[in-house]
């Protein structure tokens, strides 16, 4: 699918390199495929020096040589970025915006001309390529476009393909706030564990594989949550006294209200958005 393609990603942060080594380590892309621009000529150098990429010192010309423009930026730089470089985008070029909280009808307002755009919402876990990432396509955007961004996200974990934008609120919800929320279930997990007479190291990789084990056994079983649960769970035993507690805590109940808070806010940040 990528296959000759030019790929450009204007920002070279956490985000952008995580992107240029999935796509290289996945074979989806080659080092000659790859652009990558950046105002810190240092940055610039120890790029191409670790990957072989191409990088180029300015924006538009990166936009003029490549196929797929990802705009890696803050939220903040976006409007002078796509000011910037609105004279060499078309309707030939796929572009790819990850600013987070961004509407793709800001950036379209912005370049003046219909583009086909796609939002992408990724989160922090792509920089160790198991990153959740959902995208969702502008109004000229192809079903090939979509399945070309979908590509180049499924080489930093897995990504899922929304038909309306403003569903990316609640995966900013989910997904992008989530890896917090998991952080906080380790860290209380590793401290239950030292409670109970675990050495606090011992604590926290036991917590840690079972998050990830547990997770993986979802995925690659495809099995109900509710189907696994009852696999560990017997009857009278260690396992449903600990759901029960649970169930007391409302943990579930704090788990969906996080979700839904988070994503009513990322709602509220998207409509104050405004590039210029």
């Amino acid at each position: 699918m990528l296959q000759g393609l030019h790929i450009g990603l204007i920002g070279a942060g956490n985000m952008g390199e995580a992107l240029i080594k999935g796509l290289l380590r996945s074979g989806l892309s080659t080092p000659d495929q790859l652009f990558c621009s950046d105002a810190r000529e240092e940055r610039r150098a120890e790029l191409q020096a670790t990957y072989a990429i191409r990088t180029v010192a300015g924006n538009i010309d990166l936009v003029r040589q490549c196929d797929v423009i990802i705009y890696a930026v803050k939220p903040q730089s976006m409007g002078s970025v796509i000011k910037e470089t609105a004279a060499a985008l078309d309707g030939s070029k796929v572009i790819i915006s990850i600013a987070a909280g961004v509407p793709l009808k800001a950036i379209a307002a912005l370049a003046k001309q219909p583009l086909r755009l796609v939002r992408a919402m990724p989160n922090v876990c792509v920089s160790v390529e198991a990153g959740a990432t959902a995208v969702a396509p502008g109004e000229h955007a192809q079903k090939a476009d979509l399945e070309l961004a979908q590509a180049i996200f499924n080489s930093v974990g897995r990504c899922v393909i929304l038909q309306a934008e403003h569903l990316l609120d609640g995966v900013t919800g989910l997904s992008g706030s989530g890896p917090a929320y998991v952080f906080v279930m380790l860290d209380a997990l590793a401290d239950a564990g030292v409670k109970v007479g675990l050495a606090r190291n011992e604590a926290l990789l036991l917590a840690a594989q079972t998050l990830m084990g547990a997770a993986k056994l979802h995925l690659d079983t495809q099995m109900h949550p509710g189907q696994l649960r009852d696999l560990v769970t017997s009857p009278g035993g260690t396992t449903i006294a600990g759901l029960h507690a649970l169930e007391r805590g409302g943990v579930r109940a704090s788990l969906m209200n996080a979700v839904e808070t988070a994503a009513l806010r990322a709602k509220e940040l998207g409509e104050a958005v405004r590039l210029g």
